[in-house]
């Protein structure tokens, strides 16, 4: 079974997108050396993103380069699911699989179709609620050298609870965008 990892690149301010969820800016961030997107991209099988996240992609399209228009800037090939309230809407998009349910739920399904692949989560509210529940095996962090000043926070659960987190890997290849990665530090109760 592989982990399910929240990764992402931020901006030094502790962004994950701008407002809107603009992504532009990422061009700021320094390029992977290469086949680092390709290595990341094959160990994921699943991917769980949230639908602002999804309609904000769609409504973008025609603006986002090659590295914002899809998953790991097209390296990636998968399944998609998209957590919504409403996956009739999603109903004709078969690039991807709608549900609405729980993220217990929805991580459950998705370690179904992972085997032994990683599942991904794209998505801050997600990725909170994931770890409300200790699902979050792996964080994967990449810093952009930009401050977007507003946006989507990495992290922002007023009254939440403190997570720590122990290091793991330092991405040697790519020192410069701090790449990183981050296990748990406790669990509440052991995943086995």
């Amino acid at each position: 079974m592989g982990n399910v990892a929240w990764g992402f690149t931020c901006s030094i301010d502790g962004f994950i997108a701008g407002p809107g969820h603009d992504m532009s800016w990422l061009s700021a961030a320094e390029p992977n050396a290469e086949g680092t997107t390709e290595a990341m991209a094959a160990k994921v099988a699943v991917i769980i993103s949230g639908r602002r996240g999804y309609d904000a992609a769609r409504a973008q399209a025609d603006i986002r380069d090659e590295t914002t228009a899809e998953a790991y800037g097209g390296a990636w090939s998968g399944t998609e699911i998209v957590l919504t309230h409403r996956p009739e809407e999603l109903a004709e998009d078969p690039a991807v699989i709608a549900m609405d349910c729980s993220v217990e739920a929805a991580i459950e399904y998705a370690r179904s179709l992972a085997g032994e692949g990683d599942i991904q989560i794209i998505s801050a509210d997600i990725a909170r609620q994931a770890l409300e529940h200790d699902l979050v095996d792996e964080l994967q962090v990449f810093v952009a050298p930009v401050f977007l000043g507003d946006g989507t926070r990495i992290f922002d659960v007023p009254g939440g609870r403190r997570v720590d987190w122990e290091l793991v890997g330092i991405d040697e290849a790519n020192r410069r965008s701090f790449g990183r990665t981050y296990r748990p530090k406790h669990r509440r109760r052991d995943r086995g």
